[in-house]
């Protein structure tokens, strides 16, 4: 285990202004990063700011008594609230909290960014598809990204090696199975183990999204070769109305966004940057709070040089424009076989 102070040697690739960017292990940590010298990448069409929207599929693959677990997701509209049940009865007050995220909020925000042309990425949890077809199919029929967020809505933290494995392959045989997409990218529960970014390496994903370490996406090495990282955020994350200190209304989470992207585009006319918005459907699809969405969208759609897109167009441009200096044939080969 090895941490990253500055000046490191080892595998790396040059950016645009000829500095060296060294490779870090993934199981490493590294407190340099890009530094001063960001890789100068023009996304698309020469806009500069990158705006990625996810949204969580979690509904129907959460710990439930009801499925057989040995307890229920206590987080909830609520809060972290604790009903005076029973361990051993169900929670049919959070399970109804839960169902109203696939069963309404799911199609009202289709519906919004349907409205503003925007592609999203939806984190996807198998199982919670396996239990709404409907929605499998309308996600990829509607022009947006299946990532996986894991078979079900649960952390690794405490599987061996194999049962992970097992897992991230049940995860993609169950989402190219319902959804007709086989997905490149991926995005744990609560973050990775150490095996987690090998295997998924192994199964042939593109890039993962366990990182809240950068502005824009980024390179580790695993196994000694380029992995890459298109990072996420974690203020940016609805959830926060649910918990305290969060948003107390949508005028709340509307600040924090426009706040964010108008420093990024500023940051923007000189380096390149990413913003990541972080949506749950039985949160931000409520309509008191999905009008903050709504008025994010508008916003950003008044405003020049930016680009609203999937987690995997980021990832695919990104390595089109900025590749590893090492291990580039590999990374090609990777974007080929996995093209839409």
């Amino acid at each position: 285990m090895a941490v990253r102070l500055g000046g490191a040697s080892g595998v790396g690739r040059q950016n645009h202004a000829g500095a060296v960017m060294p490779l870090i292990d993934s199981e490493d940590r590294d407190f340099v990063g890009y530094g001063s010298s960001p890789p100068v990448v023009e996304w698309p069409g020469g806009a500069r700011l990158a705006v990625s929207i996810s949204v969580n599929y979690e509904e129907g693959s959460e710990k439930s008594l009801f499925f057989g677990d040995a307890y229920d997701e206590p987080l909830s509209e609520w809060g972290g609230h604790r009903f005076p049940i029973p361990d051993h009865e169900r929670n049919r007050t959070n399970e109804s909290f839960t169902e109203y995220g696939s069963r309404v909020a799911f199609w009202r925000l289709l519906d919004l960014f349907d409205r503003y042309e925007v592609p999203v990425t939806f984190l996807a949890c198998a199982l919670a598809l396996e239990r709404n077809p409907a929605a499998a199919r309308a996600i990829p029929e509607r022009g947006h990204e299946v990532c996986s967020h894991g078979y079900r809505w649960e952390n690794h933290y405490g599987m061996t090696r194999d049962e992970e494995k097992e897992r991230i392959a049940a995860a993609v045989e169950s989402l190219e199975r319902t959804t007709g997409v086989r997905p490149i990218g991926w995005y744990s529960r609560e973050g990775l183990t150490a095996d987690t970014r090998e295997l998924l390496v192994d199964a042939g994903f593109l890039y993962d999204s366990n990182s809240y370490a950068d502005d824009i996406p980024y390179y580790v090495a695993v196994r000694g070769k380029p992995h890459l990282i298109v990072p996420y955020s974690g203020d940016l994350n609805d959830v926060r109305y649910w918990i305290s200190p969060g948003y107390a209304h949508a005028d709340d989470y509307l600040a924090v966004l426009r706040d964010t992207f108008d420093w990024l585009a500023e940051e923007s006319k000189r380096i390149p940057r990413m913003m990541s918005v972080g949506l749950h459907m039985r949160i931000s699809g409520r309509p008191s709070r999905i009008v903050a969405v709504e008025r994010f969208l508008a916003y950003v759609k008044e405003k020049p040089d930016v680009w609203v897109a999937r987690r995997d167009e980021i990832a695919r441009w990104w390595l089109q424009q900025a590749p590893p200096e090492a291990g580039a044939s590999m990374t090609a080969e990777v974007v080929e076989n996995t093209a839409l």
